[in-house]
């Protein structure tokens, strides 16, 4: 009358821990790209801009200098 115990699957357990292992990889994949994405926008961020002050001065200088060859 006893049922005898069911005998477990070993062919589920190795599929979760494939399943574990893949997304692990996925995950680590991910990571270092977003790591190196970041390294590399850091290495080459943009230089910085010139202020609208410096911009003006040079404008200023440039207007007051009489061109080359123009008569005086």
């Amino acid at each position: 009358m006893n049922k005898p115990p069911r005998k477990k699957n070993p062919t589920f357990g190795i599929a979760v821990f494939i399943v574990v292992a893949v997304l692990l990889v996925i995950a680590t994949l991910f990571y270092n790209a977003i790591t190196e994405k970041r390294e590399f926008d850091r290495q080459n961020a943009p230089a910085p801009t010139i202020s609208s002050d410096a911009v003006a001065a040079a404008a200023a200088a440039t207007a007051a200098k009489p061109a080359s060859g123009a008569a005086q």
